[in-house]
């Protein structure tokens, strides 16, 4: 496998984790990318957990290792674009969701999750690990 990668939040648990399946994927990536609101899911999960300061630690050094991608102008057009096509579907997704599909789109990269209901996602590139 091999690719330009954009890392849900599940996967980077998993990662976390030390699941060796995903640990394996990430080496075999051409390059790997964080979206600022996996970053923002991470920290909030690190906050409610039994061990604040070490997972907090975990969270910066992988954001200071694995480029982070922020939204912005075009990506805020994506994000407007997917969330309008899901409506007149009537398939509503988690907004966090639509903004991480968003900068995949955007970018152009694979998004690796374990969420199928990115599925719903016209034009994703999506790998469910």
């Amino acid at each position: 496998m091999a690719g330009r990668i954009l890392l849900d939040t599940n996967i980077v648990i998993a990662l976390f984790a030390e699941d060796s399946s995903v640990r394996e994927r990430v080496r075999q990536a051409e390059e790997v990318f964080l979206p600022s609101i996996v970053l923002g899911e991470l920290y909030y999960g690190a906050q409610r957990s039994a061990k604040v300061q070490a997972n907090l630690s975990r969270i910066d050094e992988l954001a200071a290792t694995v480029p982070v991608l922020p939204c912005d102008i075009d990506v805020a057009k994506q994000y407007g674009l997917i969330k309008n096509s899901l409506r007149a579907r009537g398939r509503p997704l988690p907004e966090n969701d639509i903004w991480v599909a968003a900068i995949a789109r955007q970018h152009a990269l694979i998004l690796a999750s374990r969420d199928l209901h990115f599925k719903e996602i016209d034009g994703l590139q999506l790998e469910s690990w």
